[in-house]
């Protein structure tokens, strides 16, 4: 979690200073980078600069974001993470292009996320990680097209299922939660294990040498699934004349046969 920062006196950022800090990304996008510049309190002249796509706030010492953020309307990037905010505005919910959110080892807690999160019905990247949530808001179920949800590194005892069953879940991360060790639980957390390596793709997604590996790899498997299938699942040891606990499913078996004349 970020720490310290109280009675630190901070980087002023000048209107001039952010306009030279917008970056056009690869893909044509506005981005303005200010991250790791020791600023702690939100710089309000960087709101004139509310046509950029990606605004980064990334490893600074901010302890607040106004309400005032929901200006930046074509902002489809948001980074957060690595400061010391504690709650979200509730106006976050207005940024309707928003499509990454990165809000990861600051101070947040369950009450300071707001409901209005629910209705980013765009946002496909959600990380909430290293911070100090203890619950998880159901309302983010809400939010269909999510492909990443990062949550680890909280206090969380629960993932509520409308998390887990969303219908476009690429990766969902829950590591180093104290979950409760029940067998419920742990079949629960196993299966979000296995989720969080699990990359879905489209067949029209993917180049033809690719997708013919794909298909190669299927029908392998599935070549293996019906050999399987017609194998008799016990073997016959004629030959068989001592115990062998890998041929026989019981030893008791084997004796009783064994001793008859």
């Amino acid at each position: 979690m970020a720490k310290g920062g109280k009675g630190t006196k901070g980087k002023k950022i000048t209107l001039n200073v952010a306009k030279n800090c917008v970056k056009i990304t690869f893909d044509g996008k506005k981005r303005l980078d200010l991250s790791k510049m020791g600023i702690t309190t939100f710089p309000k002249c960087i709101l004139r600069l509310n046509d950029v796509d990606e605004l980064d706030l990334s490893r600074n010492m901010i302890r607040k974001i106004p309400d005032s953020i929901s200006k930046f309307q074509n902002l489809r990037w948001l980074d957060l993470h690595s400061n010391y905010i504690d709650k979200l505005p509730e106006s976050i919910g207005q940024m309707a292009s928003l499509l990454y959110l990165n809000v990861s080892n600051n101070r947040l807690t369950t009450n300071g996320l707001p409901v209005e999160l629910n209705q980013l019905k765009n946002i496909r990247t959600v990380n909430l990680g290293l911070n100090h949530l203890e619950s998880v808001p159901t309302t983010l179920g809400a939010l269909k097209e999510l492909h990443e949800v990062g949550l680890h590194d909280n206090m969380l005892s629960t993932i509520p299922k409308s998390i887990s069953k969303l219908p476009k879940l690429k990766k969902l991360n829950t590591k180093r939660n104290p979950f409760p060790k029940t067998e419920e639980s742990d079949t629960f957390i196993d299966s979000i294990r296995r989720l969080e390596s699990l990359h879905l793709v489209e067949e029209k997604d993917l180049c033809m040498s690719c997708l013919r590996k794909c298909q190669q790899a299927r029908d392998k498997l599935n070549k293996i699934k019906t050999m399987a299938a017609a194998t008799p699942r016990r073997a016959i040891f004629s030959n068989l004349v001592s115990p062998n606990s890998m041929a026989k499913d019981s030893q008791e078996d084997w004796r009783i046969r064994s001793t008859s004349p």
